[in-house]
């Protein structure tokens, strides 16, 4: 079988670091054969590496997908995406179980942490205005194999997304309706499994298939319900703010820790603002954080975004504030008409209105909670087709995945397959079982963003990029980190200064991963200050601020964008470590779950989308034009040495 990058039966590699033989690329089968082993092993792994890594330009091209989408529609998409039902449910929980009336602080920590992933995120969509978000900057920036994993992973979160949300959907009308629905299901049809539902859920299929065809036949009409149901999401959480603030008693703030009950089973700590002390804030920052995701869908709309360059940055940024400040109010709120320790972690509203006697205000509470999930379940099932038409049209999925209706101007095709699919999994499966997988694959999309972030900001110029690289061994490295000590860096990057960037930042994710290991297995023995774990997070502390500040030494790229980040190459550096540390305490089953469903990706990518990759083929093209070219030179010299002689 040929390599990927064979041009031909024989396995003539038409790219990569493969010389050429009279006008026919050098193939592996040679290379076995005039050096042996080794020769053959070397230039098999330089194929490979230049298969896995091609990339695609990040250039702008004729959109195929209407423009239809302004800063407004975008910022209300990001807000709709982000501010689901967890505004509802989020601030009682972390404010009960983790942070107290702190809950505010672990708002904003985990505010800052997606605020500094959220300008990575503008940043490329300053600079790569295409549809698919993660999955195109990827691609872009590292190269074909890491931008599939990337994408394969972002339809895994987003189907997961879209499922657990109308799940959640039809659990909160049917509780509305006293059971009825599942009652009926559940009569007519059980289902006897202990991996399954109890009952196929039609209700929640029939919901997702209506936003998926609502989605196929125009996105504009589906903007507009999104606009209105994120409009009354917000004037519900106003309601909430307005009228608990005439409820509001600052004693809540302050109670003594006399008062905390003490013998119900459960440690609420020791009063005050911050009853769970520093740690609890932090593990309620981690659980905040998830509330903030969903932004990113803004990303993936680059195709049909107006002026993406300009309305992208804003979108991503306006919306990330007004969730932070509904989040913030609402928590506010909440913690200050009901002691921390009296809260309903899953439906604090309700249960707070029914206290003070509003019962009628629980109802507003209903409706806000339905435009939620609702705007929700749009933000979720957006984007899913978006990143399949983004990787079937560069030939990594199956192409009929990315067919555009030319009526429409949608992904007609691969909007249904994904409502099918999505339905068919909030069917059969239980909420719960759902919303495991809701975050391995969202943070390490930020993370690869983050560090795409770094790459380009320090990549060379395409005339630098002629000049070959030095090859990146350990003194490859340690050389020019010698040399910054000693002598200015170049006032431009060079490929040589690009290559050690990119070493720099895989080195980066090492460290971030020991100081991260440390503080979560370690974190009480380095309170108490024990030499060997304080030791390790001091030893990975140092490694990271020192690869951080090699890199800030590095020459900066001189393109110009609508829209950079700050302070890099500290904030995309800052955001990988949070990243890195919440990934760390995702539980075992996630990360297992994670491997079966990458696995399947893999097999996927290397039987069709590394042989049907649009790069391969204009590699193909490209290079036997070159042969062409290099046939007809030495046709044409032939010629005049016949005709002088």
């Amino acid at each position: 079988m040929p390599y990927p990058g064979d041009s031909g039966e024989n396995g003539n590699i038409v790219y990569g670091n493969g010389r050429q033989n009279g006008g026919q690329a050098y193939t592996v089968k040679q290379a076995f054969a005039e050096g042996g082993l080794k020769a053959g092993v070397s230039h098999a792994a330089r194929v490979t590496y230049s298969v896995l890594s091609r990339r695609k330009a990040a250039e702008e091209g004729a959109a195929r997908l209407a423009r239809v989408l302004s800063a407004l529609d975008l910022t209300a998409l990001g807000v709709g995406s982000t501010l689901g039902v967890g505004v509802y449910v989020l601030a009682g929980d972390v404010a009960k179980n983790y942070a107290g009336p702190a809950v505010i602080l672990s708002f904003l920590l985990a505010a800052v942490a997606s605020v500094f992933a959220g300008l990575c995120y503008a940043e490329f969509g300053a600079r790569v205005p295409k549809a698919g978000s993660a999955y195109v900057y990827s691609y872009v920036c590292v190269g074909e194999f890491i931008a599939f994993l990337i994408g394969w992973n972002l339809i895994l979160e987003y189907i997961i997304g879209a499922a657990s949300v109308v799940k959640a959907l039809s659990e909160y009308l049917d509780s509305l309706f006293n059971k009825a629905i599942s009652s009926y299901l559940q009569a007519a049809m059980p289902m006897d499994s202990p991996h399954l539902a109890s009952y196929p859920d039609l209700f929640a299929f029939a919901v997702i298939m209506v936003f998926s065809v609502a989605l196929a036949f125009g996105v504009k009409e589906s903007s507009k319900f999104n606009n209105f149901c994120t409009g009354v999401n917000l004037c519900v959480v106003l309601f909430v703010i307005i009228s608990g603030s005439f409820k509001a008693d600052s004693k809540n703030w302050k109670i003594p820790a006399s008062e905390v009950p003490q013998n119900t089973g459960k440690d609420f700590g020791s009063g005050g603002f911050a009853p769970y002390g520093l740690a609890g804030i932090i593990k309620g920052a981690a659980v905040c954080f998830y509330g903030f995701i969903g932004f990113d869908c803004v990303a993936t709309a680059g195709e049909e975004a107006r002026r993406p360059q300009k309305t992208i940055p804003f979108a991503v940024v306006a919306s990330l504030l007004v969730v932070f400040l509904a989040y913030c109010g609402v928590s506010s709120v909440l913690t200050l008409m009901l002691p921390y320790y009296m809260q309903d972690e899953k439906a604090p509203f309700p249960f707070v209105y029914d206290r003070l006697g509003w019962s009628w205000a629980k109802y507003a509470v209903s409706v806000g909670a339905i435009c939620a999930l609702c705007s929700s379940l749009l933000g979720a099932v957006f984007p899913l087709p978006r990143i399949m038409y983004a990787m079937s049209s560069d030939g990594l999925l199956f192409r009929c995945m990315g067919r555009v209706s030319q009526r429409f101007q949608t992904p007609l095709v691969g909007t249904l397959v994904a409502g099918v699919f999505t339905g068919t999994l909030a069917m059969i499966f239980k909420l719960e079982q759902l919303i495991h997988m809701m975050s391995i694959g969202t943070l390490l999309a930020y993370s690869m963003v983050a560090s795409c972030v770094l790459l380009l900001r320090y990549e060379c110029s395409p005339a630098a990029q002629r000049v070959p690289a030095p090859a990146l061994t350990v003194r490859g490295v340690l050389r020019p980190l010698a040399e910054l000590i000693r002598t200015p860096a170049p006032a431009a990057p060079t490929a040589a200064t690009a290559a050690l960037v990119a070493a720099l930042v895989s080195c980066y994710g090492v460290w971030c991963f020991i100081m991260m290991s440390s503080i979560n297995q370690y974190g009480d023995a380095i309170l108490r200050g024990e030499p060997g774990p304080t030791a390790m997070l001091v030893v990975g502390a140092l490694l990271v601020v020192s690869t951080l500040y090699a890199i800030s030494r590095q020459p900066v790229s001189e393109k110009k964008l609508a829209f950079y980040v700050p302070l890099v190459p500290w904030l995309p550096g800052l955001s990988i470590l949070i990243n890195v540390y919440l990934m760390l305490n995702l539980d075992y089953m996630t990360w297992v779950r994670f491997g079966v469903w990458i696995s399947a990706g893999l097999l996927i990518y290397f039987t069709y989308g590394v042989w049907n990759s649009s790069e391969r083929r204009r590699t193909q093209e490209s290079v036997q034009l070159t042969q062409f070219h290099d046939s007809q030179t030495a046709l044409l010299n032939n010629g005049l040495q016949h005709t002088l002689g």
